[in-house]
């Protein structure tokens, strides 16, 4: 029996654990200077005063990044596999992957919204893209539906006839969605949106596939709400990771 196949267009980031605040920055860096003065402060929240948020900016300017890493951050992800291959080019991160050895995958499957820019222009490094005619939406739509729906029921003939998951998933196509754990701390993150987002305000431009970041928006809006100053003193130095 074969199950219903579901396509989205969409991907889900929640922020399942997070141990991460600007105060976090502060206590780390003021070791350097005063010591075990700062063990009182390791485990407050205050409220942050001008000079501290003075020192969050001088930090983040000058590219003085360790005090960054001293939190952490865990994010439950669901995209196409596609996106966890460029997700796993970022070594500044831990990563747990649902896993086709072990159970059954889903049919799942991205299909790429019709406001998707579909036409490539450019030189590899500085890429352009554009929407495309309503004709190529349609062949990207109707072409990736028909593949995605005979691998699938390939996939579950073979299991069917007893063959190993292992060995069914390889007809699997690209597009099909898995889930992950990803934990990082704020430094690490702040490189991972310098990469994989597009904004007029980057020191340094990136040219990002669209879908990995719309994990990546998703990432940051989370951030923001436990790191606020960090993340306005990244967006004002050019988003460049300290």
């Amino acid at each position: 029996m074969t199950d219903e196949i579901e396509f989205r267009s969409d991907v889900t980031v929640e922020l399942v654990r997070a141990q991460a605040s600007d105060s976090d920055v502060l206590f780390a860096a003021r070791v350097s200077t005063v010591g075990e003065q700062t063990l009182a402060a390791a485990g407050e929240h205050a409220d942050l005063e001008a000079r501290d948020r003075g020192l969050i900016n001088y930090l983040m300017r000058d590219r003085h990044g360790t005090p960054f890493e001293h939190n952490s951050m865990t994010f439950y992800v669901q995209a196409p596999i596609f996106v966890f291959r460029e997700f796993q080019r970022h070594r500044i991160a831990s990563y747990n992957e649902e896993s086709g050895r072990y159970r059954q995958l889903r049919p799942v499957f991205y299909v790429p919204a019709p406001e998707r820019n579909l036409i490539q222009r450019g030189k590899p490094g500085k890429y352009e893209f554009f929407p495309g005619e309503p004709e190529q939406t349609q062949l990207v739509v109707n072409s990736l539906r028909e593949q995605a729906t005979a691998a699938y029921r390939s996939y579950q003939q073979m299991l069917d006839a007893g063959i190993a998951r292992e060995v069914a998933r390889m007809v699997l196509p690209l597009n099909i969605y898995s889930s992950m754990y990803v934990t990082m701390n704020a430094r690490a993150l702040m490189n991972f949106l310098s990469l994989r987002t597009k904004d007029e305000s980057s020191a340094f431009p990136s040219f990002p596939q669209r879908e990995i970041e719309m994990c990546a928006e998703k990432m940051e809006t989370a951030w923001r709400e436990l790191m606020p100053v960090t993340a306005e003193t990244f967006q004002a130095n050019g988003r460049v990771a300290p």
